[in-house]
């Protein structure tokens, strides 16, 4: 199977992925090439030093990501203060930009908290195609946002500049699925390698505690 169609050939497998293999406990202990992957040249973090970046690498129209988002904002709620999380929204075609540059818009006006899980609910709920900027534009005035000073962040060289590095990111941990989770630069992991996305968080904080005890 081509790991970029996770997020399309997967949807019916549940909503946080793939069901666990038969002897595979939850708890084990993950390994290397088979419950994540390290990376052979470290990616590029934000963190300051001291903190252990996590980043979420997704797709605002995929299925699993918006299935997903619940479990990781409570995982979020309850990490360490060295744990920091970064999202990353993918592109693996062009037509995936336009949400890609949607998040660093609704990030540069300091929306994300409160549009981020609105989106996903638009899309995946109401069933409302923002996929080109005139949509998402039109949807973004629906929510109390002036509109043309989102359409300038939007269009700005900033967003174009974030949306570049983000796929460059994505390249670099060989991201081929969403959701997926990258660890300090160094690891990664996602359904498929860990079985589902629960499981991928129990593999993302042994990664975590990995990276502390260096």
């Amino acid at each position: 199977m081509d790991r970029r169609d996770f997020c399309q050939t997967l949807a019916v497998l549940g909503p946080l992925g793939l069901a666990a293999s038969p002897g595979r406990a939850q708890g084990n202990r993950a390994r290397a090439g088979e419950d994540y992957l390290v990376l052979d040249t470290p990616a590029a973090v934000e963190a300051p030093a001291g903190k252990i970046e996590v980043v979420e690498f997704f797709w605002y129209s995929c299925p699993h990501c918006n299935a997903f988002e619940p479990t990781l904002e409570a995982w979020i709620r309850r990490l360490p203060k060295d744990v920091v999380v970064r999202r990353v929204p993918v592109a693996f075609r062009k037509d995936f930009e336009p949400q890609q540059r949607l998040f660093y818009a609704l990030e540069a006006m300091d929306l994300v908290d409160k549009l981020h899980a609105k989106v996903f609910y638009a899309i995946h709920v109401e069933r409302i195609r923002l996929d080109r900027p005139e949509t998402i534009a039109d949807w973004v005035a629906k929510q109390g946002i002036d509109r043309q000073k989102f359409s300038e962040q939007y269009n700005s060289f900033s967003v174009a500049s974030k949306s570049g590095r983000a796929t460059q990111l994505q390249n670099a941990y060989k991201v081929e699925g969403v959701p997926a989770l990258g660890v300090a630069g160094r690891f990664y992991t996602d359904g498929t390698y860990a079985k589902n996305m629960e499981r991928a968080l129990q593999v993302v904080e042994q990664l975590v505690a990995s990276v502390r005890a260096r």
